[in-house]
């Protein structure tokens, strides 16, 4: 039986309210090809309703109601949401699962995901309380400092749709520990769980104006958002190109943004290794929910002296893969998020094949499903490094193979490319695993695995794959803003000038 979406509004200053231009945008089931609801969406003028809320919510009770409130008042309704959520789990779980196209289990996962870091921020926002207020040691006893720890206002929340309320809860939680006020734009492929969190914030009585959701189009909603002049911060989450438009436009106010954006992540595998565990994490790392990664480890660059038998236990593992609709038992790869991107990922493994690579498997459509899109996972070798497929993100469950001779020549492989976000080495000589930390031009560097992220540690990259950082203590202070208060402390005048009363 097919679910039913909720045919929600926009979300703002506490209520639902229609777009005034009453746009909606269909709401397709990647798996099925059928739209299953539609979402509404916001143009300048929402936009401009949003950010006036938000405002409001900054200002009400001259902010004792919540940027000025105690951490701990905020953690309350950060727990409430939490609560909330992992009360409502199994029903936001499969309509993540419909409306992105990722594996029920998976977004099941997620949720917990979700669940722990509300539950994470709360804890940091009760903490800012006895921050509050630390002495800076200076040279000179005249003088005492501390520093104050404040909102940084209106922030603006672009959010992807390759975990939509995941990524939006690594945003929104720590924005409102921070004691932000937040308009959240999500992805106009999958806005639907984001929506219900409005609901949620209506449930728990979240203060009127905190959080505000609009969702839409990019070049409306979005760019709107970018560009107002009433935002005080831009986080975004999503392409290169569409991190770069924003950080132009957020540039001509001054804006401070930070940027989690695209990547084309190495894993560099030693021939030491144990083949059919690292062969797992291989697979895993670049073809986890549904190839669909910021951070993908798509480039494998495998020791020379290894690679053919790993490759083929690469083809078996890849090829074990169970590809079904995402609500079906079992389920590890579902379909591409949208048709076009869907026609883009198969135009990329055919322009790989063109340019001279091998199609060792995958490249096309399962034979057993006739709808949806649905890319088998994909692993191509004899890749050169000037081709698209080496160089350029493709978003899908593709996997490129070059080989290697020597640690130098690894190293200079993976840090070949603009991007920085993700990278893995696998190797049982920890002592070469360390120097390849140092070595490779990354974020984040897993060793011995791939793709695991934890609330508590860091998440963000370096290049063109963006700056800032979220997660743990890192991402609450995206949301702050540092105040130095230095107090004059002697009895004495300060004496630089000479007082007219000595005259």
């Amino acid at each position: 039986m097919a679910m039913i979406v909720s045919s929600r509004q926009l979300f703002i200053d506490g209520d639902w309210r229609a777009p005034i231009l009453n746009k909606r945008i269909p709401n397709i089931n990647p798996s099925t090809e059928n739209i299953i609801g539609d979402i509404p969406a916001a143009t300048k003028e929402d936009v401009d309703l949003a950010v006036d809320a938000a405002k409001r919510a900054i200002s009400r009770n001259n902010g004792r109601d919540w940027s000025a409130a105690s951490g701990s008042l905020r953690a309350r309704y950060l727990r409430a949401i939490a609560a909330k959520i992992k009360e409502k789990k199994n029903e936001l779980g499969k309509l993540e699962s419909i409306d992105c196209g990722k594996s029920l289990e998976e977004a099941l996962a997620d949720l917990d995901d979700v669940v722990a870091c509300f539950e994470y921020y709360a804890g940091l926002a009760e903490g800012l309380d006895s921050k509050q207020k630390a002495p800076i040691s200076l040279p000179m006893d005249t003088f005492k400092s501390y520093i104050l720890k404040e909102p940084i206002g209106v922030v603006a929340l672009i959010t992807p749709w390759n975990y939509p309320f995941l990524m939006a809860t690594w945003k929104i939680a720590p924005a409102l520990a921070a004691g932000c006020a937040a308009i959240l734009k999500p992805s106009k492929l999958a806005s639907v769980t984001c929506l219900e969190l409005g609901e949620i914030c209506k449930e728990i009585g979240l203060p009127h104006g905190v959080l505000n959701i609009v969702t839409g189009l990019g070049h409306e909603a979005g760019a709107s958002l970018a560009s107002h002049p009433d935002v005080d911060k831009i986080s975004f989450t999503g392409s290169s190109a569409t991190g770069s438009k924003i950080m132009t436009t957020a540039a001509q106010l001054v804006k401070p943004v930070s940027l989690e954006l695209g990547g084309k992540s190495p894993i560099v595998v030693f021939e030491d290794v144990d083949l059919d565990k690292v062969a797992e994490w291989t697979v895993f790392g670049c073809f986890f929910t549904n190839g669909q990664i910021c951070s993908a480890t798509s480039r494998l660059i495998v020791h020379e002296s290894i690679a053919v038998e790993f490759v083929d236990k690469l083809v078996k593992w890849a090829e074990n893969i169970k590809i079904s609709d995402p609500l079906e038992e079992g389920c590890r790869l579902g379909p591409i998020v949208s048709e076009a991107h869907y026609k883009k990922v198969l135009n990329c493994i055919s322009s790989a094949k063109s340019e001279g690579a091998t199609i060792l498997t995958g490249g096309r459509r399962p034979e057993h499903l006739k709808k949806g899109y649905f890319v088998e996972p994909t692993i191509i070798t004899d890749v050169t490094t000037s081709m698209q497929i080496w160089r350029e993100e493709v978003f899908g469950p593709v996997l490129a193979v070059k080989t290697f001779s020597t640690e130098e020549e690894a190293i200079n492989l993976a840090n070949d490319t603009h991007y920085g976000l993700g990278s893995a080495v696998m190797s049982n000589n920890l002592e070469r695993c360390e120097r390849l930390s140092k070595a490779l031009q990354a974020g984040i560097v897993w060793i011995n695995c791939a793709q695991p992220s934890f609330i508590q540690a860091l998440w963000g990259g370096i290049k063109r794959s963006g700056f800032g950082r979220e997660l743990g203590e890192w991402g609450l202070e995206n949301y702050l803003s540092v105040k130095q208060v230095t107090r004059y402390t002697s009895d004495e005048p300060w004496g630089w000038y000479q007082s007219p009363s000595k005259l």
